[in-house]
């Protein structure tokens, strides 16, 4: 998923080469496509629409550096409101509690889940020195379990089917 919205935003980001400063003009497809990126990665309406607009204010009128292209400023702009609603800190897992240390994984199919999934059992194995199991609740895809199985195999932590 995050895949395929930053491929978009860079696309839509594209689009402003060649222009000297961000205007309302040529930002307007710009934006349009950021907004139809982040609703087809199924951010909320309201959401998408404030988000739009505080970068369509932040853009407008902004002078584009010498060292950047009018896309690459409309990207640090989109970069600095991303981080200023999702925040700059980031918060460290709590091992700390009663064994075991249940963590769930949700979202959308397709979102990478299973690919994340295996990604921290290999950096809580190898960094954290902790025994991992992973297991598949997922019913409606009976391949993400034998999927799962083997990311656990190739990450070496313990698989349990559901």
């Amino acid at each position: 998923m995050f895949e395929n919205l930053t491929g978009r935003l860079s696309d839509a980001a594209r689009q402003l080469s060649g222009k000297g400063r961000l205007t309302e003009t040529n930002i307007k497809d710009t934006l349009r496509q950021v907004r139809l990126a982040l609703l087809e990665a199924d951010v909320a309406l309201p959401v998408v629409k404030g988000f739009v607009e505080r970068i369509r204010e932040r853009a407008l009128g902004e002078e584009v550096g010498k060292s950047l292209t009018p896309g690459q400023a409309l990207v640090k702009i989109i970069h600095a409101e991303l981080v200023s609603i999702l925040g700059s800190q980031s918060v460290p897992l709590d091992l700390k509690a009663q064994p075991p240390v249940v963590i769930l994984l949700a979202g959308l199919q397709g979102a990478g889940k299973t690919t994340t999934a295996a990604k921290l059992a290999k950096r809580l194995i190898d960094t954290d020195k902790k025994k991992v199991m992973l297991v598949s609740v997922d019913v409606h895809r009976p391949a993400a379990i034998l999927q799962l199985q083997t990311l656990a195999g190739e990450v070496k932590a313990l698989h349990c089917p559901s």
